[in-house]
């Protein structure tokens, strides 16, 4: 669709680049993955860059809806809610080297545009100072700064952005300019590049996101015919495995990539940074206000996971072995020897349910509060669960296209996927119960279809401000009671207002009701709730899970 060209950076401007940059990352993906030589030839840039981006747009996109969901009549989110959105969903979506330092720039650009006192939009003077802080802070957070990446092609963009006079067009397309050059000259300063006969893969995916930014200022994408004709060449040459892209005899590295998110100080990174450069290479560190991204290549996993600890709270955490494909998170989790026949993937909401649904045999993602997995993280669970069948729970509704985007690619790999379209993990729970592996697929997906289709679900949490709902205007601080994703009740105590959603939802029938306790639920909850069961439906029973951080009070679920 045509971009209306405008010659400022507003929110709307940032939105339209992410979703620009995506669907750029999106087509040159298998490229860029194709001329992935350096720091280490496994051919995963072009889609680390992209589930990045994707991230980023998540967040971009959750603060307009957000917006518009809270019946806001006034203008929409600020340049600055933009921006810090696209920087955070970046950071927390950031995957492997070249996507940890985009992440790092798109913060960089936040810390210029997004101030406490920023303007509702940036002018091409605001762009310049924007694109240089990217490129400054981006070379910080590499411990080791080498010339012929993504780091060059940054810096050259944020030079030529320097130089450029006039708004933010054409200060977009002066940095885009200096990057495609400083691109095609990458081979010459990195020479792992040159015997390889390709440019930077970081650096082509940089060039990609600048063409987006040029492409939303002026409706039109750069062209140039001459970039396309040596990208195909360079991935003619220098596909991964094949011995042009192999380092030269001595330069192979350390075994593993470790990431992970970090809650910690910035004196603790600090420490963490100096621990971390003597166990390997290729470390980056983004981030701040208390929140990191860390990757570094190592020898040891543990030791650098054991680091993270030590400096904070470590999560998400992913280990690749680069000699052996897919192998991820934990050694325990790691797939040995044949697949299993068949797996069910579940996104849960609280750490408490994951082990409840690991305990049923499940693998599962972990979504914090405000925090979606992106596709990405589905295909590596999937990939971790090491099945020729997998049966897919989202476990929210919001999480349904996310999850068929993760299930069409794995499906182009073999894996045979059933999307069951969960809104609730509560209905995954439902699911998970009647899953019999023994059954033929097909069996299986119908019942545990049936099984979560039958099954109504509740939550109760605390309103974070005033908002139009659908039984009236709540205040922030009421407890809302909400039925198959709709607000039905509001009320001031938690304890009654459950009461109140469970009589709802009994009232048209039910023989289990699934309790869930989050970390914020009274003490007496459960049991007041019990006895309320066991006193008005006697035929009625009650199960109660503990679901820790899982965002709501409570869930019930009533089959």
């Amino acid at each position: 669709m045509a971009q209306v060209p405008q010659t400022f950076l507003d929110a709307l401007a940032v939105r339209a680049w992410c979703g620009l940059a995506l669907d750029a990352l999106g087509r040159a993906r298998e490229e860029i993955d194709a001329i992935n030589v350096y720091p280490v030839a496994d051919g995963d840039t072009g889609t680390n860059l992209y589930l990045t981006v994707e991230s980023a747009a998540a967040a971009v996109e959750a603060v307009f809806e957000g917006h518009e969901a809270g019946g806001n009549r006034g203008p929409g989110p600020t340049l600055a809610d933009a921006l810090r959105a696209m920087a955070h969903g970046a950071l927390i979506g950031a995957r492997g080297n070249s996507g940890t330092i985009l992440a790092q720039l798109l913060r960089g650009m936040a810390q210029v545009l997004a101030g406490d006192e920023a303007p509702d939009h940036a002018d091409g003077q605001g762009l310049r100072l924007a694109l240089r802080r990217a490129a400054d802070s981006a070379r910080q957070a590499v411990a080791h700064p080498v010339e012929g990446t993504v780091l060059t092609v940054a810096s050259a963009a944020a030079d030529a952005a320097g130089a450029a006079d006039g708004d933010c067009a054409a200060v977009a397309r002066a940095a885009h300019d200096g990057a495609r050059a400083a691109l095609a000259e990458t081979p010459e300063r990195l020479p792992v590049l040159r015997r390889a006969g390709v440019v930077d893969a970081g650096g082509r995916g940089l060039v990609a996101v600048l063409a987006a930014l040029v492409a939303t200022f002026t409706g039109e994408s750069p062209r140039d015919p001459h970039r396309r004709a040596e990208a195909r060449d360079s991935t003619s040459r220098a596909a991964p495995g094949c011995a042009d892209a192999t380092p030269a005899p001595g330069s192979e590295g350390p075994s593993f990539e470790v990431i992970y998110l970090l809650e910690a100080e910035d004196a603790a990174v600090a420490r963490l940074r100096e621990r971390l450069d003597g166990l390997g290479d290729s470390l980056v560190v983004v981030g701040g206000d208390g929140l990191w991204n860390v990757h570094v290549h190592v020898d040891d996993a543990g030791a650098a996971v054991e680091a993270g600890v030590e400096a904070g709270r470590p999560y998400r955490i992913r280990i690749t072995h680069f000699g052996a494909g897919d192998a991820r998170t934990t050694a325990a989790e790691r797939a040995q020897g044949e697949r299993a026949e068949r797996a069910v993937v579940a996104v849960v909401p609280g750490e408490g349910l994951a082990g409840l649904y690991t305990e049923a045999g499940a693998t599962t993602v972990l979504a914090r509060p405000g925090e979606p997995p992106a596709s990405g993280e589905l295909v590596e669970a999937v990939r971790r669960a090491h099945a020729r069948e997998v049966v897919l729970l989202p476990n929210d509704a919001d999480l349904r296209h996310t999850a068929a985007a993760a299930a069409e690619q794995v499906r182009a790999e073999g894996i045979r996927v059933a999307l069951i379209p969960t809104r609730s993990a509560i209905q995954g729970i439902a699911a998970l119960a009647v899953h019999e592996p023994g059954r033929r697929f097909d069996e299986d997906v119908v019942s545990m279809t049936s099984a979560a289709g039958a099954t109504r679900y509740a939550e109760v949490c605390v309103a974070e401000r005033q908002s139009w709902t659908m039984a009236g205007i709540c205040q922030a601080g009421d407890v809302l009671g909400l039925v198959d994703g709709d607000v039905a009740v509001i009320g001031q105590d938690v304890t009654a207002t459950a009461e109140a959603v469970l009589d709802r939802m009994l009232a048209a029938g039910g023989e289990l009701v699934t309790l869930v306790l989050g970390d914020g639920a009274p003490t007496s909850v459960a049991a007041h709730l019990e006895n309320r069961v066991r006193e008005g439906y006697l035929a009625v029973d009650m199960v109660v899970y503990h679901g820790g951080g899982q965002g709501a009070v409570l869930l019930i679920g009533v089959e």
